[in-house]
């Protein structure tokens, strides 16, 4: 049975970080706002199977490697055991506290959050359909924030299972440690994932069909992360296309060839994790039937203020061009609540930091150095290795190195690219820094605290326009 409530200034589709944090933000500003979200918990992908649980698989694989391999110099001596059980446990415990934490913030804002499907009947309309039936919402504006969902492999049948042939959703929650795990994609994802049960004590291979990992990132980086992850036990096949993926017995079989031709081969696994990237979620909304548009790769088309083709709907998010990544579809939600509250909302994409949370971690802003060069833009570079810097050595964390790219005749900074212990949050000062167009010399002469890890960006920002002082 079919009900229509009263009007909301508000309804947001999906409550993934744009979703939730667009809602919140709306509310805040006096707006009255309704969510549909089709699961049963809210935080979409990110929170309930994505960016949260991994983290916590990340941070719990890492400590147990650290127990089998660091305490020992540190003189702490221990005989770790894993016990996998209370490792996925204490994943989806954090997974619960971040989830009812949105629904508690939905509460304390006053907004209604409806589980169900959500279909857009007209500009203005929405109806949501859950166990108890349908449900028309009346709203002045809709904001499309479904999120992704995986993607396979272009030409290739791949048939997910959840168990030998799985992607990232299932890849966080395998019940035991596979003796080879195949990883299709060198990107973020595979690499996060892959490192999870490499440190538990799979062996890995990294199939991947560009010659370098981490595709988008600086080379310098992308080399260097290779060679640690080597160092490590992660082996990697690189300009190779993934032509078969089949189930064979208790495992499966992967078969690729190199991308330039070739004779092809083929890996055994025990479990093949496909992490080939994702691609936007509009699968139920009726987009084509309310006349919204959307580009090639299926994205939603909107203007500069995530406007789309028809009049009071919005997307935000994975769902519409951009980096997929949470912390730019939060931006963009704040943005939009802005823009719908009569204020000025505007995103910086200049400045939008990505983390990729391995050990060590890889943390990139801005521009790379081939986009410099390929852009024709005259720069300078200063760079400083961890192996120099006094925290790092005490704590055994001497990997990588921070690198600045600076406007060679105004020393604004164009980019910055680190990778080590900490990556994801010394990046933040560079954000800042990078948000007000400063230079390499205006952080360099900015006290920073010693000893620590962040010295070593200061350092780095030394090396651009000077000479650093400890190496």
């Amino acid at each position: 049975m079919s009900d229509t409530s009263a009007p909301f200034d508000l309804v947001v589709i999906g409550s993934g970080p744009g979703g939730y944090v667009c809602a919140i933000k709306a509310a805040q500003l006096g707006l009255k706002v309704a969510v549909v979200e089709k699961r049963k918990t809210y935080g979409g992908t990110c929170l309930n199977i994505g960016c949260i649980p991994s983290k916590a698989l990340l941070h719990a694989s890492e400590m147990y490697a650290e127990a089998r391999h660091s305490f020992g110099e540190l003189g702490v001596v221990v005989e770790p055991k894993l016990d996998l059980p209370k490792m996925l446990a204490h994943k989806d415990k954090t997974v619960k506290q971040n989830v009812d934490g949105i629904a508690f913030l939905f509460k304390k804002n006053k907004i209604e959050g409806i589980i169900g499907t959500g279909t857009i009947k007209a500009a203005g309309e929405v109806e949501v359909t859950g166990e108890n039936g349908a449900r028309t919402l009346k709203t002045k504006a809709i904001c499309i924030a479904t999120g992704s969902e995986v993607a396979g492999i272009p030409g290739v049948e791949v048939k997910f299972d959840g168990r030998t042939v799985v992607s990232s959703d299932d890849a966080i929650n395998l019940q035991s440690v596979p003796k080879h795990l195949v990883v299709v994609g060198g990107g973020v994802i595979g690499l996060e994932l892959g490192s999870v049960w490499s440190r538990l004590g799979a062996k890995v291979t990294v199939v991947e069909y560009l010659d370098k990992v981490l595709g988008p990132m600086d080379g310098d980086v992308s080399s260097t992360f290779q060679k640690l992850m080597v160092k490590q036990g992660i082996d990697f096949r690189l300009s190779a296309k993934v032509t078969g993926i089949e189930t064979a017995g208790e495992g499966a079989k992967v078969t690729f060839e190199p991308v330039a031709g070739g004779a092809a081969e083929t890996l055994d696994a025990d479990v093949v994790l496909v992490a080939t990237g994702r691609r936007a979620f509009t699968e139920g909304l009726g987009l084509e039937n309310v006349g919204v548009e959307r580009d090639k790769a299926g994205r939603v088309e909107i203007d500069a203020h995530y406007k789309t083709t028809v009049d009071g709907i919005y997307a935000i998010g994975d769902v519409v061009k951009g980096p997929m990544l949470a912390h730019k579809a939060e931006d963009e939600g704040v943005a939009l609540a802005e823009i719908l509250a009569g204020q000025k909302g505007h995103v910086n994409y200049g400045v939008i930091p990505s983390v990729v949370y391995t050990s060590p971690e890889v943390a990139s802003l801005g521009a790379t150095e081939e986009e410099l060069k390929k852009a024709g833009t005259a720069y300078k570079a200063g760079k400083f290795s961890f192996t120099a810097n006094g925290r790092a050595r005490a704590m055994l964390h001497t990997d990588g190195f921070v690198k600045f790219l600076a406007d060679a005749e105004t020393d604004r900074v164009l980019g910055c690219h680190i990778i080590g212990f900490g990556a994801g949050d010394m990046i933040a000062e560079v954000a800042v820094l990078m948000e007000f167009g400063g230079s390499s010399e205006d952080l360099a002469r900015t006290c920073h605290a010693h000893p620590t890890l962040s010295e070593a960006v200061r350092e780095a920002a030394f090396a651009t326009f000077a000479k650093p002082i400890h190496s």
